[in-house]
Parts: C-alpha cells; structure tokens; sequence
C-alpha cells in the first residue's frame, strides 16, 4: 500500500501562481503511475494531470495545457504539480492519486490510493 499527503493549496489572485505536492509513504514509490484530480463544489472529480511511473509520459486536460506541470521525484517520494496564470476555474479541492501500472488514467475510478486534498481558491 501506499499513502499520499498533499500540500501546498491556498489562496491566490487570478494570474497567480501555486505548487502543489504529495508525498508518499509506503511501498516503492516509483511503482506507481500518479494523477493529479480536483473537484470542485456540485462537480464530479476531473483528471488534471498524469504521470507515468517512470516520471517519462505526462498527459493534461486540456484546460491546463501550457499552464501546468506535472513532476515526480521517484528518490523523494513526491510528486508536485506547478499551477500558473490560475483562473476563477480552477477553484477546487485537488486530489492526488496513484494507481500501481506503468501509464496513469484519466479515469478517477483507476486509481487506488487517494490523499485527503488540498483546497486551492483562484479569485480576483
């Protein structure tokens, strides 16, 4: 098993800029694809971002594109997600998660380990 603790949310202006991480504990780390989800208040949970184990494939949503960055350190047992010129929109709870294949899914239902969350408010 593997457990995940996020941080680094908070509150910032539109434009701005927030790192997030999620630190591991448990089994090896890098046997594990990790994911990036948020949800936000009445929404389900959307995939955000995903990283292959190896830390060499990365896939966004499309409304992230060019805005976030995906990135694990296999030695720290993290992996952090870089979000700038937030918007309103992505105002959510933001959720890691891993799941014990090589690739990471879009699908929430694929992952087997979930962190608590971490609130991030983007407001102008």
């Amino acid at each position: 098993q593997v457990q995940l603790v996020e941080s680094g949310g908070g509150s910032v202006q539109t434009g701005g800029s927030l790192r997030l991480s999620c630190a591991a504990s448990g089994r090896t780390f890098s046997s594990y694809a990790v994911g990036w989800f948020r949800q936000a208040p009445g929404k389900e949970r959307e995939f955000v971002a995903g990283l292959s184990r190896s830390g060499g494939a990365t896939y966004y949503t499309d409304s992230v594109k060019g805005r976030f960055t995906i990135s694990r350190d296999n030695a720290k047992n993290t992996v952090n997600l870089q979000m700038s010129s937030l918007k309103f929109e992505d105002t959510a709870v933001y959720y890691c998660a891993a799941r014990d294949t090589y690739y990471p899914s879009r699908r929430a239902s694929d992952y087997n380990y979930w962190g608590q969350g971490t609130q991030v408010t983007v407001s102008s």
